[in-house]
């Protein structure tokens, strides 16, 4: 089902809104997960698909929540984004095309990745 910008601003609110949908981006150091810790399940709030877990954050010091690997194969996907005067890869929902955040290899584990996402794109089941 296609959603229109209404219904998706329903769900979302104005801050995952604008992130989510309009490829924004929320202040570092302000969103509820970038310094959480607990053990659980980190979902897409616009969707509610699994897309990274507990196991894989890691404490970036960047201002907003770090993973260094997804959930599952194929549960994001990764586009080249050339907004800002930057070549960076924008990491987007595989199931709702909804913007996340971006990755980056400069991450500390085996893999070498630091996907970087919005807080207000998550949503967060505890085990």
């Amino acid at each position: 089902m296609i959603k229109t910008d209404a219904e998706w601003l329903e769900k979302l609110g104005k801050e995952g809104f604008e992130v989510m949908r309009r490829q924004g981006t929320e202040r570092a150091f302000s969103g509820t997960f970038w310094n959480h810790f607990e053990k659980g399940k980190y979902k897409c709030l616009g969707c509610g698909v699994l897309l990274f877990v507990s196991n894989d954050k890691f404490n970036s010091s960047c201002g907003w929540p770090s993973f260094s690997d997804f959930a599952r194969p194929g549960a994001v996907t990764e586009y080249v984004d050339k907004s800002h005067g930057m070549r960076r890869i924008e990491v987007r929902c595989s199931s709702c095309n909804s913007h996340l955040g971006h990755v980056f290899t400069d991450g500390p584990t085996n893999t070498g990745m630091r996907y970087c996402i919005n807080s207000v794109c998550l949503d967060f089941d505890k085990d």
